[in-house]
């Protein structure tokens, strides 16, 4: 079990990593104890949509909070379980068709998502990761948002920085909102991490483009010139915000999500 769900027998919950038994039929889902008691005739359930190929990242999240897509909680937790200890986290490139092939899949098998514990190279999940980032139709930082980003993370004061930061990620909807504290947290995890030599500054120069990204979808020429090193700018002072500013977003409801 990974998003804990109640028994359809008992009507307790079971629990995260504990083992269930499922029906491929009609998805009815029950502790193992409680088998004999389970119904013996089921009805059929259409089987689980495929996520889109692109979209909004809130056309990804699930109904329940924190409003974060099942992947990106299972490439993190793939990372922090066996990545920690790689250099270049992140930075140095996976396989393209692995992870061309890798995000497909888990696309199409929307929220049932197969194990990475069979992807060999972490470097792939990081990269299925980043792909799903940099394949949505509007970065995690909106269009609509993404002026007062930059205009917040020139401020020179770090106190009315800080101030300014906060009030901005606020606004962001909050499937993006969710999603920018767990990977704000996630950041922060390989940054300490001496193994990997991803300091803030290096994972922001990797991020940048890929979570604030630009103002529209087709930036001219002198935008793209104009936005790359303020980009880099905004991960790294979102970065330098306090964990428990980040972990006010996603521990509200951390049982939903994967622990890390």
């Amino acid at each position: 079990v990974i998003r804990p769900e109640p028994c359809h027998v008992c009507g307790s919950r079971i629990r995260f990593g504990k083992t269930a038994i499922k029906c491929c039929q009609c998805q009815l889902l029950l502790h193992t104890k409680c088998r004999e008691q389970c119904p013996s005739l089921c009805t059929p359930r259409p089987h689980h949509h495929a996520w889109p190929r692109e979209g909004v990242l809130a056309d990804f999240a699930p109904s329940a909070p924190p409003l974060v897509p099942t992947l990106v909680v299972q490439c993190v937790t793939e990372v922090e379980t066996r990545g920690l200890t790689e250099t270049g986290l992140y930075r140095v490139p996976g396989a393209e068709q692995l992870v061309r092939e890798w995000k497909q899949k888990l696309l199409r098998a929307g929220g049932a998502l197969p194990a990475l514990s069979s992807v060999t190279d972490i470097h792939v999940v990081c990269g299925v990761l980043k792909d799903f980032l940099r394949g949505l139709k509007e970065p995690l930082v909106t269009f609509s948002l993404h002026p007062a980003f930059l205009r917040a993370a020139d401020i020179p004061d770090d106190a009315a920085r800080d101030t300014a930061l906060r009030h901005v990620v606020s606004k962001l909807p909050p499937a993006n909102r969710d999603t920018m504290a767990f990977l704000m947290l996630h950041l922060l995890r390989v940054s300490h991490n001496p193994d990997c030599k991803m300091d803030v500054l290096n994972l922001s120069r990797v991020f940048g483009p890929t979570l604030v990204g630009h103002s529209s979808a087709n930036p001219t020429p002198l935008a793209i010139m104009e936005d790359t090193p303020r980009q880099c700018k905004v991960v790294a002072h979102l970065l330098s915000l306090p964990p428990n500013f980040w972990r006010g977003f996603v521990e509200t409801e951390q049982e939903n999500l994967v622990p890390v």
